[in-house]
């Protein structure tokens, strides 16, 4: 039963893995929110039509939330084209087997005599005469 543990790290972590992201996540998270807490000035802020003055720590969990959210958005972009991925070389895996299978079907008819030409089953037993124990026959 190898592969299908708990700790298995090869072939793409599974479990593990996803534990391991959700740790680091919650880590800097942390790490933001402790930083915000202890930067509550307010600042100015030039938006190009105008300046505002906000508390600094609205500022750094505005831009951590924006950052997460483009992050987010470009993992589900990727999972989205892996998907329609798998899915058309799915579709290409059955076209291919079920080529195969048809091809497979249609020599499994044919056969090969000893000199390596073809025929069909049902000629290929009237092609090679038998040997008889009939002397009179051998002699032909």
């Amino acid at each position: 039963m190898a592969g299908k543990g708990f700790y298995n790290v090869t072939g793409g972590g599974g479990i593990l893995k996803t534990q391991w992201s959700l740790i680091a996540a919650l880590v800097i998270a942390l790490l933001t929110a402790v930083f915000a807490v202890i930067n509550v000035n307010s600042v100015q802020v030039n938006l190009l039509f105008s300046r505002v003055s906000i508390p600094l720590i609205l500022l750094i969990l505005g831009c951590t939330l924006l950052g997460g959210l483009i992050v987010g958005s470009f993992g589900i972009f990727r999972q989205y084209r892996l998907q329609r991925e798998i899915k058309r070389l799915t579709t290409q895996l059955h076209t291919l087997q079920e080529e195969h299978t048809s091809t497979v079907e249609a020599n499994s008819d044919v056969t090969y005599d000893t000199t390596g030409s073809s025929s069909t089953g049902s000629t290929f037993d009237q092609d090679i005469e038998q040997p008889s124990s009939n002397p009179d026959r051998l002699s032909k």
